[in-house]
């Protein structure tokens, strides 16, 4: 019985295992991040330097298929609405392999795009090159970076509830951003990310 049970325990370690990289040497608060260049929903590349009147991003690792990015993608288009015109767009990113999650191929996404009326960039991190580097975990995982340095100035979730919208008491990405542009340094810079593990094949 003994043994059936350290087996059992092995198998969903491992299982857990396959579906999440080990991201420690992700980006950290205050860090540089790179530039990249990534196929939008619409086809064409879409690169961070493209946005040369931009103060900086809000740059969501989402996707279609999680419980938890749909129940935020109404947030998320709010935030692009209200702070794009500030300086700070959105940059969504689905970070899953879509082979290992029905449903998260490029086709899926412009159709949930178009079903939710997104107002920024959905774009294929196809490979799967980008989001090792930011350590995301999650979907969604949000990093709120700076201009002109590309300094991550948050890490975490969009608010304290991943779930409800309307039970959120507190707006983590909304006073990051408030405190930037106030020229004022955020006094929340971490949070934990509440969400689905990314898919790897």
């Amino acid at each position: 019985m003994k043994f059936t049970k350290s087996i059992l325990v092995l198998f969903v370690v491992l299982v857990a295992s396959a579906f999440t990289i080990n991201t420690a040497d992700g980006y950290q608060v205050g860090d540089t991040i790179e530039y990249f260049t990534l196929k939008n929903i619409d086809g064409k590349m879409v690169s961070l330097s493209d946005y040369a009147d931009a103060k900086g991003f809000v740059i969501i690792f989402t996707c279609n298929t999680c419980p938890y990015s749909v129940a935020n993608e109404d947030r998320i288009i709010a935030l692009d609405l209200k702070y794009k015109k500030l300086g700070y767009p959105v940059i969504a990113i689905n970070p899953n392999d879509p082979k290992a999650s029905k449903g998260d191929s490029l086709e899926d996404m412009k159709v949930r795009a178009e079903e939710k009326g997104f107002t920024f960039p959905y774009l294929l991190d196809e490979g799967q090159k980008v989001y090792p580097k930011f350590g995301a975990t999650k979907t969604p995982h949000v990093f709120v970076v700076s201009k002109p340095s590309m300094k991550v100035e948050y890490i975490g979730a969009i608010d304290n509830n991943s779930r409800d919208a309307d039970s959120v008491t507190e707006k983590y990405v909304e006073n990051v951003l408030d405190a930037l542009l106030s020229g004022k340094k955020p006094t929340k810079r971490n949070t934990r990310a509440i969400g689905c593990s990314i898919k790897v094949l």
